[in-house]
């Protein structure tokens, strides 16, 4: 069985909401997502999003991001993401997210390697209000159809272009989606690491799938640790402490309670500090201390981490809280232009699954919602350009829904391909590094 479409886009978080929504409305869209619909890491982001504040803002902004990320960061890229977050942000307003406000206007936070206050955010979950907000609006919209419980389980390609996916849905039933365009906007590679504050069932599936095909891929072993995480010895995802915690003047304590780092370095530079500080201690944790955050603000701005702490055993308002580096965030993946092209024709890719060059080899605080609107917007406006220009049909022949009856294997088969290649790609890496 094979279903038709015009667009298909994997993955329904920010950046594949977003491209949804400005695909143009005369196109068919189907979404399809692997668990919940709302069970993407886009949900999960607890500290905001980053805008430029003024003109003047524009060189702060820029080295702060290339910074971060060690100067490896594509300088075109960047400038895109930077000169287009005003009008995300605009858009963003229009479809009814609510971002902290006061008298004056727009409330702006400071992370870890921003020069100047710069993100948005709503309380301490801005990546559940703007996520939801965008998949309310694409709900209303009668060309996007959403298929959760869906699993990608391979591309319908030839080396000549993208003709869709080969599919399996709740009751394992397997068929083909047909589709104009493609768009992989399937997030990160989580579920691969122990310790990860990403949902489980995120496991860079596409990275295996491009691997098979040829398709290129960028900086696949550049892999970022969030410094703080709660600290616990229950299995599962690690509940993050978001870095506007640290931003608005938490402070990070050793063994001794004594502080032992700046906080506001960039996130590479806190990770590490904090490893030798544990080793050091001989500890598996350090300490967090909100002390110097008046309690009233601590319960508004960030209530979830709040809560989740209570639950925890902790009250931030009283007491430190153990905290520990957990993988959290994809910087490589399959390498895209500026429009989100990648190397194989009417295939897209977006959000954290795609490698655009912005975040180079270490993620600034909060660009990340922001990078997965700005070049999925960018990828749906090309994809509306091209619409109608596509001549060639599906050759015979790609459609083989026998050669996928073992899922299970399949799965681990991808989970072994992309560690072996994340692997290999370090090792690389150390080979070209001076003696």
């Amino acid at each position: 069985m094979i279903k038709k479409t015009d667009v298909v886009i994997v993955g329904t978080g920010a950046a594949g909401l977003f491209c949804a929504l400005h695909i143009p409305p005369e196109l068919e869209v189907l979404m399809i997502t692997k668990d919940e619909v709302d069970k993407s890491d886009s949900f999960l982001a607890q500290g905001g999003i980053c805008m430029l504040r003024d003109d003047q803002d524009y060189d702060g902004y820029f080295e702060d991001t290339m910074r971060a990320g060690h100067y490896e960061n594509d300088s075109a890229s960047v400038d895109v993401m930077i000169r287009s977050s005003q009008q995300v942000v605009k858009e963003l307003l229009g479809y009814g997210v609510e971002f902290e406000q006061d008298e004056e206007g727009l409330v702006f936070t400071r992370e870890g390697g921003h020069s100047r206050p710069r993100i948005l955010f709503h309380k301490d979950v801005t990546g559940r209000e703007i996520t939801s907000k965008l998949l309310e609006r694409a709900r209303e919209r009668d060309n996007i159809k959403i298929y959760d419980h869906t699993m990608m389980l391979d591309l319908l390609c030839d080396t000549s272009a993208c003709y869709g996916l080969v599919v399996c849905n709740r009751a394992k039933e397997i068929f083909g989606i047909q589709a104009e365009y493609t768009v992989l906007a399937c997030g990160g590679l989580g579920g691969l690491y122990k310790h990860s504050t990403n949902f489980r069932h995120i496991t860079g599936d596409a990275l295996a799938i491009a691997l098979r095909h040829d398709i290129e891929l960028e900086h696949i072993n550049y892999i970022q640790i969030h410094p703080t995480t709660l600290y616990s010895e229950k299995p599962g995802r690690r509940f993050l402490i978001s870095e506007s915690v640290r931003g608005e003047g938490a402070i990070l304590l050793n063994k001794k309670k004594e502080r032992f780092v700046d906080e506001l370095l960039p996130r590479d530079v806190v990770t590490q500090a904090i490893h030798q500080q544990m080793e050091k201690d001989g500890m598996p944790y350090v300490w967090l201390s909100l002390e110097k955050i008046p309690q009233e603000e601590i319960r508004s701005h960030f209530p979830n981490i709040y809560q989740k702490c209570l639950e925890e055993g902790y009250d931030v308002t009283r007491e430190c809280i153990p905290v520990v580096p957990a993988q959290h965030y994809f910087m490589g993946g399959i390498k895209v232009n500026l429009s989100s092209r990648t190397s194989l024709p009417r295939l897209y890719a977006v959000g954290e699954t795609s490698c655009n060059g912005v975040h180079g080899a270490n993620r600034l605080a909060s660009n990340s919602l922001l990078e997965s609107m700005v070049f999925a917007e960018r990828a749906a406006r090309e994809i509306g350009l091209q619409h109608g220009t596509v001549s060639e049909r599906m050759p015979e022949g790609l459609y083989h829904p026998e050669a996928y009856s073992d899922l299970e294997g399949l799965r681990e088969e991808y989970q072994r391909t992309v560690r072996k290649a994340i692997r290999e790609a370090e090792d690389r890496r150390k080979d070209s590094r001076p003696e």
